[in-house]
């Protein structure tokens, strides 16, 4: 199979002029992750979830706490992303996504954007609905947030780790899910409005042998449980690969959690099926 044969046609695109708020609701009308940056008939770069996610992350530069709104694409867009041609093989494109972790590129025939392949599309081809095997054999170890995590705490863990965190209650059990979706398409507000400052309580042992005490956090603004997806859709390790796609594809997710009984087991993704494509 090639490009041609899984892309998705035609594409929505941005301006570089256009504002980050514009391109996040675009993103969200269409449901898409991604937006070419077009500057005229030419591509300037691209635009993605992450982008916004993580440069929205409000410490340092002073266009950080302006409005979404007034804070033009060009400042967060990729330039000169990767791009491939029509008949570009889809083993190839799925290696390509893999080793330069991207998850869409731009589909260009005769110096124009005619199309777009994701691993969304690659989900869907034949290949991998074809694919055989249980879910425990490529699943990955949770990577795991309190609840009561602040956003900052949440941003470095997802940089450093994952591009998903299971949240979690104070005894384990499932509460949630964080994907760079819910971060990119969190409400920022700007700085004439704050979110509401909250109480927390929060179970700690003050050491490992010691007695649980509750710690109260205050003014905390926003934490895990304002910004996970919930409920959380979940499959069991002795699921098919199969079933899983079909259950991805269905819910329109690109990873379940694995739980057995009341256990969280760990996260299969889009990332570990398509890896079957690249051999």
């Amino acid at each position: 199979m090639h490009a041609v044969d899984v892309m998705t046609s035609p594409v929505y695109v941005v301006a570089p002029a256009e504002s980050i708020g514009h391109a996040r609701n675009l993103m969200l009308r269409h449901r898409v992750s991604r937006l070419p940056v077009m500057e005229g008939t030419a591509l300037s770069g691209i635009l993605t979830k992450k982008d916004i996610a993580y440069g929205l992350r409000q410490t340092e530069p002073i266009w950080r706490r302006r409005p979404i709104d007034r804070i033009p694409v060009s400042i967060l867009m990729a330039p000169e992303p990767i791009t491939v041609s029509p008949e570009t093989n889809t083993r190839e494109i799925a290696r390509t996504m893999l080793e330069r972790d991207i998850s869409g590129l731009p589909v260009i025939e005769e110096g124009s954007v005619t199309g777009i392949v994701t691993k969304s599309d690659l989900m869907r081809s034949a290949h991998i609905r074809g694919l055989t095997g249980h879910v425990d054999a490529v699943m990955e170890e949770p990577v795991t947030v309190n609840r009561y995590h602040s956003l900052d705490h949440i941003i470095d863990t997802l940089k450093g780790n994952s591009d998903k965190l299971i949240v979690v209650n104070d005894n384990g059990s499932l509460a949630g899910i964080i994907t760079e979706s819910n971060l990119a398409f969190f409400e920022y507000l700007d700085e004439k409005r704050n979110l509401p400052a909250k109480d927390v309580t929060h179970l700690r042992k003050a050491e490992p042998a010691g007695r649980k005490r509750f710690r109260y956090v205050t003014e905390v603004s926003a934490v895990a449980e304002d910004i996970m997806s919930r409920p959380v859709i979940t499959t069991g390790s002795e699921t098919s690969l199969g079933e899983a796609v079909a259950t991805m594809l269905q819910h329109h997710i690109n990873s379940l959690v694995v739980v057995d009984g009341e256990e969280v087991k760990g996260i299969i993704k889009r990332d570990d099926i398509i890896k079957e494509v690249a051999k």
